[in-house]
């Protein structure tokens, strides 16, 4: 695992930029997995600034979403698919049709599921996938208690996280039930795995994420055993780390 800390989020997030495209640049037909939240934000404002300039290009690469709540259809102002088209895909030259994200109207929840990992493994797996974590530790949607060895699959949403996606929604009380994730096995397949955040109130689930115990009842600790994962983080999200990740600004667990 490596723990890379800058000053703020702009620079936490320009460095999760300059990873990504640094990494499309070597290999055009990237297969990158995406998050939404409010986390990955600053880095996709910076890869489309990139793509603007002529400095980026996506023609080549194919993503794939986390995950998408169940029951929004496509062009719900709160799906992830509206999200995304928001926030990235219709500012960049990616091809549409090269943009996977979980359906949230599926015909059959299960065979959906499992069509989503077949569709991955049809483009040999992810290269990059890109995570935000929540407070209680989660990745994806996959909550606390979640087995490590679950593919794609329907979960139900832990109150915490609804109550901190309601926000969204109005009334509040419409924030979806369950949703489709990536599970954590799928995570784990990756092979590469960049983390962020950002924030105080991030601390906690970063350092039980890096040095706690690898546990179920903390998902993000599975990370530790990935052999290929970043974390980048700004200063208040690492504020929690034993010093010598907070002082070498960069290091290598």
């Amino acid at each position: 695992m490596k723990i890379l800390i800058e000053r703020d989020y702009d620079a936490m997030s320009k460095r999760a930029a300059t990873l990504v495209a640094e990494q499309i640049r070597l290999q055009p037909d990237l297969v990158l997995g995406l998050a939404t939240g409010s986390t990955p934000l600053g880095m996709y404002r910076n890869l489309i600034e990139l793509v603007r300039r002529g400095d980026l290009s996506f023609a080549a690469v194919t993503t794939f979403n986390l995950d998408e709540y169940l029951g929004l259809a496509p062009d719900h102002p709160q799906s992830y698919r509206t999200f995304m088209e928001e926030k990235l895909f219709r500012h960049i030259d990616i091809i549409p049709v090269n943009t996977r994200i979980p359906q949230g109207l599926p015909d059959d929840i299960a065979r959906h599921c499992d069509d989503y990992e077949r569709q991955i493994a049809k483009h040999d797996g992810i290269d990059i996938q890109v995570l935000g974590i929540g407070r209680n530790g989660h990745i994806g949607f996959n909550e606390p208690g979640e087995e490590f060895g679950k593919l794609t699959h329907c979960v139900t949403l832990s109150d915490s996280t609804r109550q901190a996606n309601a926000r969204f929604f109005s009334p509040p009380e419409e924030v979806p039930t369950h949703a489709i994730t990536m599970g954590l096995k799928s995570i784990m397949n990756a092979r590469r795995v960049l983390l962020l955040a950002s924030g105080a109130d991030k601390s906690e689930a970063v350092r039980r994420a890096v040095c706690g115990d690898v546990t179920e009842d903390h998902p993000a600790s599975v990370l530790q055993l990935h052999p290929n994962c970043v974390f980048v983080l700004d200063d208040a999200a690492a504020a929690k780390l034993p010093d010598e990740f907070r002082q070498n600004k960069e290091m290598a667990k």
